[in-house]
């Protein structure tokens, strides 16, 4: 009797599949990666430059994503554990809000879905389906396509079928629900989810030894090298890329070292792209051959003067703002380069000088303000500065500040008393739990920090001893043995 069991299970997916489905050849990983170009277009973190928050899950999410195709393309793929992705979906010309929750104001609307498929061509359609992109361009990735599907797939019907318990018991397949349950359990419960998790990030951690001397030597051997200030990474790139982005700095360094040697006193960061950052760190892109990176070097000097130029940019609007000083805060505005920023800063001046808006000489000292190229209204941000769009209605800003400045300067007294408790917190987790290093990611508040480190304390969890932990926005085991937990962490379902 269960001879009929696969043509119906294969009749039941025409709903969510396209027709040439079940007639095509296996999907290879090239062609899987060119057929999510539009998701990864959709979902690139460089589009949520304004939006940190939503870059920073989305970096994780397609990190995890990454390890989910790598893995189906391994054998025993099938015993692939379900995994939750949540993605912030820009609005493009493939989507639509149609059946979905709708795009925000701000042009992305957040998605979520769980991967437990056996292959990749149904991944990939799953996802593409998940973010209401289109699937039609997959057909023509794949050369073995008949163009009608089988005709008995017509009459099936609409209903969605509820398998017996005994259906999967004797054919071998998981139960979705049952594997939904199974995931949403272990990962919104903090105990359970270290138990389970605990031995796999020692091992990687361990593994990745070796891997943390050699970036250490590396990173300090070039700073010393060239006189640099610090040495950074943009993304959260595994060691082994960090070390061969250094040995590969190293080998230019050997090359042209006096050239090199303009950056002394800067910070280096390894990056999407490269140039000199709003605050004049040195950008190399980690996808630019070494005659960029010699270019970008021996321009130095000039950046240097175009910095000096911006800085007394800066002072110029202040002085006309009531001495507000002007700010740029890295974690919280786009990528900028130094030319970009300094266009931003001149345009917003020139508006100033043709349009007076007086401000009492020092009434506004103390109190911070950033540029964005945004035409939304300013606001005031909980950390205490001001977001000012270049092209605001400059009578309705003065209205602004004035009456919104000592709110400002509370929530500014207020940042800087969180920051320590979140600083003290830190040091108490870190001596309790014996971790060898605890940080959190730039798209945690310190109020979120200050929560999590409160109710961790109170806690017994051994498993965190000598570990690397960094509080998220969910639960992870990066690649060489970070543990990344959400800070809304609960021994029962996380905080809504």
């Amino acid at each position: 009797m269960f001879c009929f069991l696969r043509p119906v299970r294969r009749l039941c997916l025409e709903k969510v599949s396209p027709r040439w489905f079940f007639c095509s050849r296996a999907f290879s990983g090239a062609e899987a990666v060119n057929a999510l170009r539009p998701f990864y277009f959709a979902v690139h973190p460089d589009f949520f430059g304004q939006h940190p928050k939503e870059r920073e899950v989305n970096e994780n999410s397609l990190q995890k994503l990454s390890v989910y195709l790598e893995n189906l393309q391994k054998p025993g793929s099938k015993s692939l554990k379900p995994t939750q992705l949540t993605f912030y979906v820009r609005e493009t010309d493939q989507n639509s809000s149609d059946g979905q929750e709708p795009f925000s104001t701000l042009g992305f609307r957040a998605v979520k879905f769980t991967l437990h498929t056996r292959d990749l061509l149904s991944t990939v359609l799953y996802i593409l389906n998940s973010c209401s992109l289109s699937v039609e361009h997959v057909q023509s990735l794949n050369s073995n396509v008949r163009p009608q599907p089988p005709k008995e797939a017509k009459r099936m019907s609409d209903r969605p079928i509820k398998w017996d318990k005994s259906y999967y018991s004797f054919t071998g397949f998981r139960d979705p629900d049952e594997d939904l349950e199974h995931v949403s359990k272990m990962e919104t419960t903090l105990t359970s989810w270290l138990g389970s998790n605990g031995k796999r990030a020692i091992k990687k951690l361990e593994n990745s030894l070796p891997l943390r001397k050699e970036l250490d030597r590396l990173k300090d051997e070039l700073s010393h090298q060239l006189q640099l200030s610090d040495i950074r990474w943009q993304r959260s790139w595994g060691l082994a890329h960090r070390c061969s982005q250094l040995h590969s700095l190293g080998r230019l360094a050997q090359q042209n070292l006096e050239t090199l040697k303009n950056a002394k006193g800067c910070t280096v960061i390894f990056t999407d792209r490269s140039g000199i950052s709003a605050v004049g760190h040195v950008m190399l892109g980690t996808m630019d051959v070494h005659h960029h990176w010699t270019k970008l070097f021996e321009r130095l000097p000039s950046y240097f003067d175009l910095q000096r130029r911006l800085m007394l940019l800066e002072k110029q609007i202040s002085h006309l703002l009531g001495d507000i000083q002007v700010v740029y805060i890295e974690e919280l505005q786009p990528v900028l380069t130094l030319d970009e920023y300094y266009s931003l800063l001149d345009v917003f001046y020139k508006r100033l000088l043709k349009n007076r808006v007086p401000f009492h000489p020092q009434s506004l000292r103390g109190l911070q303000m950033i540029l964005n190229s945004d035409r939304y209204a300013p606001s005031l941000h909980e950390l205490g500065h001001f977001n000012i769009p270049t092209l605001c209605d400059l009578a309705n800003l003065k209205w602004f500040i004035l009456t919104r400045a000592q709110q400002a300067r509370e929530n500014m007294k207020r940042k800087d008393e969180l920051k320590v408790i979140e600083d003290e917190l830190i040091q108490a987790s870190t001596k309790k739990f014996s971790l060898e290093k605890f940080y959190k990611e730039p798209s945690v508040s310190s109020k979120q920090m200050v929560d999590c480190c409160k109710r961790l304390l109170g806690q017994s969890l051994p498993y965190l001893q000598g570990m690397h932990l960094c509080v998220s926005h969910f639960y992870s085991v990066m690649q060489d043995g970070d543990l990344c937990i959400p800070w809304n962490w609960k021994n029962g379902e996380a905080i809504k």
